[in-house]
């Protein structure tokens, strides 16, 4: 298979472009697929179900992490070796990481239907929303297999410089469930709109690898397995997802935090996590952008390059981050009521968006920097990165100013505090790193 766009030679801004604003457009289809749940249950069930729906949303969050983190992993590796033009390489990654995304994801699907109660529990999940939510969580479990391997071809063909079948699948699966979700919530009720996401998301599925098969992009043969390509896609694959699912632990720790307040406060705390979607799928897209692009740069060894198009990223990121921005804070209790009809929920959620404000800019200058290292082959310090920025500074934050009796507010203001410690920890972390690997490509010439 070709590689679309020539990242090495191509004018920067217009590869970039390119690659980006497909992937973005994914994105947002991406989180138009999960509001749709969310508008169905707030308007058709209530401020109940759709706490219920808050409770089941850290787990989902979770799986879907660990799925982009996994593949983005690969994804690592894969376009390091198409910048080299390795097809031997190329090969055998692509054969033995699909192996591995197949059994990885069906041992988790068994592993946590066995688990679900224990996991909500944990979670401090309310009486009155727990048989929901468990119900809702352990049919959506049983399509985490369409969910990852839908995750692995799309960063198999990101690798190669092809983001826009991303965007033609998730219009297909954001249509599907916005039929099937009140059809399925009228005849089933709760259980309907996870009932309505699994079968969208296997249809899915399905409509990619018809596409695969047709066009004849690569092939998977067994014999290509390659058993010493599995340490290297594992190393890869774990930092990368646990950089992927910190922010999904964190939300976990969040919700739970959240839940001891009411359920207005659990419903307003979801609607406000569905609506930073708008605002946060921007900067991972460039961030799942940077690390394909820098790493077939530093495959082809031109870190100028990758110095080119984080620059142009960040300032392109940013500027975009600012509209978006302006618009979710000036208008957050008006979209509100599209979940939720409580002015109750819409105070709150004003409040979380004008104390966070800021923040979602700083994120995306994250991002970008954590794209860098990505694509250079170091998920590890991206990882550290998040970790110090959920797990060191906004979680103990959260609790300690909730504890301390500013309640809400407090927590909100530990998460814009966590956005700017970790823009800053990134950008130095970043320049670091770009510098030391150019000073050691200079010396071996």
């Amino acid at each position: 298979m070709p590689t679309k766009i020539d990242f090495i030679s191509g004018k920067t801004k217009g590869c970039l472009m390119t690659m980006a604003l497909p992937m973005i457009a994914a994105m947002f289809l991406n989180m138009m697929y999960n509001l749709v749940d969310s508008l169905w249950i707030g308007n058709l069930l209530g401020e109940t179900a759709y706490a219920a729906l808050t409770n089941s949303t850290p787990i989902i969050l979770i799986l879907s992490s660990v799925a982009m983190g996994a593949t983005n992993g690969v994804s690592i590796l894969l376009s390091q070796a198409v910048g080299a033009k390795n097809k031997k390489r190329i090969e055998s990654l692509l054969t033995t990481s699909l192996c591995i995304s197949v059994v990885f994801s069906l041992f988790a699907t068994a592993l946590l239907e066995l688990s679900l109660p224990g996991i909500l529990t944990a979670l401090n999940t309310p009486r009155e929303t727990y048989d929901m939510a468990y119900r809702y969580l352990s049919i959506y479990v049983l399509g985490y297999l369409a969910v990852y391997l839908y995750c692995y071809f799309a960063a198999v063909l990101r690798s190669y410089g092809n983001s826009m079948f991303q965007a033609a699948a998730m219009l297909t699966t954001t249509v599907l469930n916005a039929v099937l979700d009140p059809v399925f919530i009228h005849f089933i009720g709760f259980n309907g709109a996870a009932l309505a996401t699994v079968l969208s998301e296997a249809i899915c599925l399905l409509f990619m690898a018809v596409y695969l098969k047709k066009k004849k992009l690569f092939s998977i043969r067994i014999s290509a397995f390659d058993k010493s390509a599995i340490l290297p896609l594992i190393q890869k694959a774990v930092p990368s997802v646990l950089q992927q699912s910190i922010p999904a632990v964190s939300t976990t720790f969040l919700t739970a935090l959240i839940s001891a307040y009411s359920i207005t406060a659990i419903a307003a705390y979801g609607v406000a996590g569905k609506l930073e979607i708008i605002v946060f799928y921007p900067a991972m897209a460039l961030n799942m952008v940077l690390t394909t692009i820098i790493g077939q740069c530093v495959g082809g060894g031109r870190y100028d390059r990758a110095k080119d198009y984080l620059k142009c990223a960040l300032g392109y990121g940013c500027a975009l981050l600012v509209i978006l921005s302006v618009l979710v804070i000036g208008f957050a209790k008006q979209l509100s009521g599209l979940f939720v009809k409580s002015s109750e929920v819409a105070a709150v959620v004003g409040t979380y968006f004008l104390i966070v404000s800021v923040g979602y800019i700083l994120n995306t200058v994250t991002n970008c920097y954590l794209g860098l290292l990505n694509g250079m082959g170091k998920p590890a310090k991206s990882m550290l990165l998040m970790i110090f920025y959920y797990i060191i500074v906004r979680m103990p934050l959260a609790y300690l100013l909730s504890r301390l009796g500013f309640g809400l507010n407090g927590i909100w203001a530990a998460v814009l505090v966590s956005h700017i410690a970790a823009s800053t920890a990134a950008v130095i972390v970043g320049m670091l790193t770009i510098q030391r690997k150019e000073a050691l490509s200079a010396g071996s010439k």
